[in-house]
């Protein structure tokens, strides 16, 4: 088996976009056997041959194509589903086990897609922390910038779903290795995108000059999570910034639920 990701494609048109990710990831991308049967049958000669897949297709051209495959979530292979515009990586199968949860994350950070992730003990964490830093700051830095702003909102980090980040800081050596620690994904979100929406409570001067953006940590969680609450606004410790936006349920859900069920 290879320890690289397989990445598969129906459809010649994503063809660049399945070459990308082999490459970025890095991952390797199969022939898909057209010359030895159909693009379905090369697919299921190779699925066991990768520890994780990232099929570039519908989702319900991938339930079709996983059919039969699936046997154990200990020892299945993860699959993301990538649409051909790259605008959500979903966590299709083996979320925890298999690694899709993770995987979804790196997709969606290369090709500057949503994560789709559904599985419970994600779904149950309201917290996504935006981080801003400076460059070359320590994990020791990140670490005590965080669990000060955590403290100051009295929560944990055990309720933190995901770290929101400008995708200039994606790869940041401290920010990378703190969230590896803290065993957190790392969300990116392209400066395209806070230069659109400018959410901060306090421009800051010395971020503007830097990158040309008003602030990083207060946009970048709240189009983390769009229906969120900032409950921490932006605060500095040492070269970083933090800032915490906790999930907002929709109030329609309990009263259609209740007229469901009375």
């Amino acid at each position: 088996m290879s320890p690289l990701p397989g990445v598969w494609r129906v459809r010649p048109e994503a063809e660049p976009l399945a070459r990308f990710l082999a490459a970025s990831l890095p991952g390797e991308l199969p022939d898909t056997g057209s010359a030895a049967g159909t693009n379905r049958q090369a697919f299921r000669r190779n699925f066991p041959k990768h520890p994780v897949w990232v099929l570039i297709m519908t989702t319900g051209i991938a339930v079709r194509y996983l059919q039969g495959l699936l046997k154990d979530k200990k020892t299945d292979p993860g699959v993301v589903v990538l649409d051909e515009a790259a605008r959500f990586a979903v966590s299709l199968v083996g979320g925890h086990e298999g690694g899709a949860n993770r995987l979804a994350y790196r997709v969606a950070n290369l090709v500057g897609a949503v994560p789709v992730i559904s599985t419970a003990t994600e779904a149950l964490k309201p917290l996504v922390l935006g981080i801003g830093c400076r460059k070359n700051v320590s994990v020791q830095q990140i670490a005590a910038a965080v669990a000060e702003a955590l403290k100051t909102v009295q929560r944990s980090v055990g309720e933190v779903r995901e770290v929101a980040t400008v995708d200039l800081k994606q790869d940041e050596p401290g920010l990378v290795s703190w969230c590896e620690i803290a065993d957190l994904p790392i969300r990116s979100i392209s400066s395209a995108s806070i230069k659109e929406r400018p959410w901060t409570t306090k421009p800051s001067a010395w971020v503007k000059k830097s990158v040309g953006l008003d602030g990083v940590c207060e946009p970048a969680a709240l189009i983390a999570s769009p229906r969120g609450k900032l409950i921490l606004p932006k605060t500095a410790l040492n070269g970083v910034t933090v800032a915490i936006v906790e999930d907002a349920v929709p109030s329609p859900f309990p009263s259609r639920l209740a007229a469901v069920n009375p």
